[in-house]
């Protein structure tokens, strides 16, 4: 894929040029590009963020709007309580959840992680055996978790690049 980037100098206009592959941006080719180059793929990068973070709320509306039923918004409580075990317990280090621990408070706050995620799923699922909710809101809340899931993860793995760090 070719991409042209222009840089407009005080006198001169340079055109830089750069063919790269969009999907593979962590090999070391990342440490040659301009320094406007790495700031503009971070901000399309947070925009991505931003665009799955709204998608998601907006299926999660929808999952109550469409169908006159606002029951499906109870698993809104878990999305929320779903980050506080790794703000209260693990602090800063947000990747602490994937190593091994030694700790009883990172075990506590894995737990508490995956009990709020199971939750998050179990919700809907419950409501719908109960008939309280349809078929479409139980599909639109999950894939609005699944959304939710994919921001969280696309999150931690651009947070974790070693590239950014050095700018």
């Amino acid at each position: 894929m070719k991409i042209l980037f222009f840089r407009i100098g005080r006198l001169e206009s340079e055109v830089y040029s750069c063919s790269f592959d969009i999907c593979n941006l962590k090999d070391s080719s990342m440490a040659d590009l301009p320094r406007y180059l790495v700031n503009c793929l971070q901000t399309g990068k947070l925009a991505l963020l931003a665009i799955l973070v709204s998608g998601g709320i907006v299926l999660q509306i929808l999952s109550c709007a469409l169908y006159n039923n606002w029951w499906p918004m109870l698993s809104l409580m878990m999305y929320v309580l779903l980050p506080m075990p790794l703000l209260f317990f693990a602090g800063s280090e947000a990747t602490s959840i994937f190593s091994e621990s030694t700790s009883g408070w990172a075990d506590a706050t894995k737990f508490l992680t995956g009990a709020s995620a199971v939750g998050s799923i179990a919700i809907p699922v419950i409501l719908k055996h109960a008939g309280v909710i349809g078929w479409g809101a139980l599909a639109m809340t999950l894939s609005s978790f699944f959304i939710f899931v994919l921001a969280i993860v696309c999150f931690i793995q651009s947070n974790s690049d070693e590239y950014y760090s050095s700018f």
